[in-house]
Parts: structure tokens; sequence; C-alpha cells
């Protein structure tokens, strides 16, 4: 039995509701958006519920949107509203003609806000909510935000954590899915290789004229492989025979359906050696493990996974725990000729908060040491640095840098 978790982006979509004409979910296949608002619709925002999986539904709606949104009287919840996008327009009609917030909450499998019409026609009248996999601070029941510490410069003080890869390695590889991270490998295994030909057999050929739509499971393994690092379309271009731009616009199509996410590099206002390559992520580590074929023993005995698995699982972490902080920040990664860091979280002001990760129970200088270069060049500006790695406790490393064990992601 799937155990239920309290979404943290409830309390988002409820806001949203309140004074916001249309209210948008979107999440891949699986994370838990009919779930979560279907119980939404039930309870604290009642409205009639209809998906367009049914197939009844969908005719009715892809035959006649005007008509079929006229037929809706009060707040209703539009389930899986990617598979009608001129549905959208219509809706847009509707709310032009009746101000109310909350009359549509819709929830969608793919990003179809990406189709630019539909994007400037919506403009205004939207708000959108990201629904990932489960994050590690939801299955925990984490009452305080890592992110909200850290713009306070006052990371989590923890003591007698576990050690070693064992503080991560379960967690990462099982994933968020709520049904997936409930069986054995095996198992599994079976789940997502039956979910990845879903994506691809039906979202993807109903969202893209692609001719090559069968290279998808190929390209998102190589993806899988060159995950946490920098994007390189041309190599992975290169191995599958395929022109660079090919690549990068099957790359968007799986960024549509929610399954890998692309991290921007961070620019500061000094200088221009940074490298403005943005690093790729699987959304789900649970996932990821699965396309690299890497099984428990795997990532326990093999460093290469480990640290890439490591990186993918902080990154996306971070990336959920961002999206309910109190105060909007963005997630950027940093690089140089000479330094990285993992993770760089800008606020609005422009104060940072930098995070590494580490594998490791105990810290040489070396992993702390572009944090430091970061602090001293950005002065009041650098909030806080931390490096998330496999000790105990929560250790001073300097001036506003601390070593935290990795288990701070979910409350400690």
């Amino acid at each position: 039995m799937i155990e239920m978790f309290p979404r943290r982006s409830r309390a988002l979509i409820l806001d949203a509701l309140s004074d916001t004409r249309i209210v948008l979910v979107m999440g891949a296949r699986q994370v838990g958006k009919s779930t979560l608002t279907q119980d939404i619709a039930a309870t604290d925002h009642p409205a009639r519920a209809l998906t367009l999986d049914d197939r009844t539904t969908r005719e009715a709606a892809n035959n006649d949107p005007s008509g079929f949104v006229a037929g809706l009287d009060g707040p209703v919840l539009i389930d899986e509203v990617q598979r009608s996008p001129d549905l959208l327009l219509a809706i847009k009609e509707a709310v032009d003609n009746d101000r109310s917030p909350g009359r549509f909450l819709l929830t969608g499998s793919a990003n179809i806000l990406t189709a630019p019409k539909i994007y400037e026609a919506l403009s205004g009248r939207i708000e959108i909510i990201t629904l990932s996999p489960l994050a590690q601070a939801e299955i925990e029941h984490a009452q305080t935000n890592l992110i909200d510490r850290l713009f306070a410069a006052a990371p989590p003080h923890i003591v007698g954590a576990t050690i070693g890869r064992d503080a991560f390695l379960d967690r990462a590889v099982h994933g968020g899915y709520p049904e997936a991270r409930l069986r054995a490998q095996r198992r599994r295994d079976r789940w997502f290789d039956s979910y990845l030909k879903t994506i691809i057999d039906r979202d993807l050929r109903e969202l893209s004229n692609a001719q090559k739509i069968g290279e998808m499971p190929s390209l998102l393994r190589l993806i899988a492989a060159q995950a946490a690092n920098l994007y390189k379309a041309e190599n992975i271009g290169n191995r599958m025979g395929l022109h660079k731009r090919t690549v990068q616009n099957y790359t968007q199509l799986l960024e549509t359906v929610f399954l890998v996410r692309r991290i921007k590099a961070w620019r500061p206002s000094y200088g221009n050696r940074e490298v403005q390559t943005p690093k790729i992520f699987v959304v789900d580590t649970g996932l990821l493990a699965h396309l690299l074929g890497a099984d428990e023993q795997r990532v326990a005995e093999d460093d290469l996974v480990t640290g890439k698995l490591l990186e993918n699982f902080v990154a996306m972490e971070i990336a959920r725990l961002v999206d309910w902080a109190e105060a909007p920040v963005t997630q950027y990664h940093y690089r140089d000729r000479d330094d990285e860091v993992d993770v760089v979280l800008e606020s609005r002001s422009g104060d940072i908060v930098c995070i590494e990760c580490k594998a490791a129970a105990t810290l040489k200088s070396a992993a702390y040491r572009p944090m430091q270069k970061l602090r001293d060049s950005r002065g009041k500006e650098f909030v806080a640095g931390i490096v998330l790695y496999t000790g105990s406790d929560t250790k001073p490393l300097g001036d506003r840098l601390w070593a935290v064990p990795v288990s701070a992601l979910w409350g400690g």
C-alpha cells in the first residue's frame, strides 16, 4: 500500500487558488498530481473533477473546446490538460468573462506552456506550481527548510548522523516516485521500464512530430551517463549520430515531460571567465540509478557512480526545497577555469548561498576552497556556504562556512 505523504506544494496551490483564476500543477507522471489535486477538490477547494485521460471527455474537449468549457459550472479540476492544448485558449476566454479566483485547477504531465501562443494568452491569468517526485523532507515530514536556514546564516546543528555512504545511498537509489520507491530492485526496474515506455510511446509522440522519437531511450541513457556534469549536446550527438541541434531539441522534449532538468551557470558581475554551459540532471535519482544500471551494491562500491548519484541527489533535493522557500531564490551551478561549486543559490537582493557535496566522512580544505574564494570576493553578499558530507556532525570550517551532514536535506 502506498503511504500518503503531506505535500509541501499543497499550501502553495491553496494560496494560488485564493487569488488567481487558473492554477496549473505541472510535473512528471506518477508524482502524485492527481492524488493531491483531487483531494484538494474534495476538501479545501470543492470542485468538479474531470480527467482528459478519459477518452470520451478528451474527445469532447478536443472537438469543441469552447462548448466544453461553457458547460462547466463553478470551480473545476481538469486532469492531464496537455492532452487538449486548445482547451487552454477556451479557458482563457472563460476567465476573461468571469474573473473569479480559483475557477480552474489544472494538472499537466507536460509543460504545455512552452507553446508561445498558449503562454502569451494565459499571461497574468495563471499561476504555475511544479510538483516533483517526493522530496526526502516530505518523506520525513520535516518542519524546516534548509534553504531558509542557510539564508538566515543558521545551518542546522546536527550531531550523530549516519556516517558514510549509508547516509544517502538507500534514499538516492529508491528515489521519490511514490510507487517505485516501495519496490525491491528488480520490481522497481520493471516499473521504470514501463513508465518510460508510456512517456515515450504516448506523451512524447503526442507532443512532437519528431522523426526519430525511437532515439529517446538512448538519449536518456547518455544524459544519465552525463548527469551532474556540463551538458554538451555536440558530444552526445557524435555518439548517437545525430546533429547537435537535434539533440538539443530532443533534450528540450525530455525537459517538457519533467524527466531531466538543466541548471544554468551562475554569472557574477565581475570578469568573464565563468563557463556558461548548463549542467544537466535526471530529475529523480531512482530513475537515474535505473538508467545507469546501478543497484545499492554498485553505488556502494563504484566511486564514479557514487559521486554522480550524490551530486544529482543533492541538486534535485535542493531544487524541491527552493520551490517551498520563504523568499524566492534561483538555483545555479558555478564553474570557472580553476574552481567549481555544485550549487549556488541567489536571492532577488543578490545574496548568495553556496552548497558543495562530498561522499566522504572527513573533509580536506580543497573541498571548500572555492567557496572561500567566492566568500572573499563577494563580501557581505555571501551569506553562507556548506559542504554536505557523510560525516556525523555539523562542524565550522571558517567564517560563514560549515560542514553539515547530508541529512540536513530532510531535517537532520
